[in-house]
């Protein structure tokens, strides 16, 4: 899958005139792209539109214009794309008490070994991405993961008689649920990409 490129880009004036239907648009896109995985866990799998506008909030929200920093940015979020064969996708870990949040953020410092994306009778374990600094005795509450499926898998998942799911087999979070159609649709497109 194409890399956000520099020429992508937008100076902040011109985004700011064109984001209202650039981010509309884009989180609708994300709509499809994201499953609910019970009441405290959800995940976005991200695409090269979907780190677009990342890049782009990122420069706008921190009024970014040092080509050093965007180069940063870019090199950043980059890293979110998949490579072909590969899905990648953002876990967000959302506990509103912070004291709840605290607690099961360090319960689920082994949740690194509990997430799959099943499909059919194959089944693929997350990667976690970790950066320099991170605890590995507490789990962030954004992560962000890669599943090395293969491509051979993509029309699979385009047959709606092949199961495909998201399983969470954590003791403390325990998850299984089934991917819509749209998601299968835009998780074949990123396999084959």
């Amino acid at each position: 899958m194409k890399k956000v490129d520099r020429s992508e880009l937008l100076a902040l004036g011109e985004y700011e005139r064109i984001r209202p239907n650039f981010r509309g648009r884009m989180i609708e896109a994300k709509q499809r792209r994201r499953v609910i995985l019970g009441d405290h866990m959800s995940m976005v799998f991200e695409n090269h539109d979907s780190v677009l506008l990342q890049v782009q909030e990122m420069l706008r929200t921190e009024r970014i214009t040092d080509e050093r920093a965007i180069e940063h940015e870019l090199s950043t979020y980059n890293e979110l794309i998949p490579e072909p064969g590969s899905a990648s996708g953002t876990l967000f870990i959302e506990y509103d008490d912070k004291d709840e949040r605290a607690r099961m953020l360090m319960r689920f410092a082994s949740l690194r070994e509990a997430v799959k994306l099943h499909v059919g009778q194959h089944a693929t374990t997350a990667c976690f991405s970790t950066h320099f600094g991170e605890e590995m005795d507490r789990l962030p509450a954004v992560n962000y993961l890669t599943f090395n499926v293969g491509a051979e898998h993509a029309p699979r998942l385009l047959d709606a008689s092949v199961p495909a799911a998201i399983e969470i087999t954590h003791p403390d979070y325990r998850v299984r649920v089934e991917l819509s159609r749209a998601l299968r649709e835009e998780l074949a497109h990123d396999l084959s990409s």
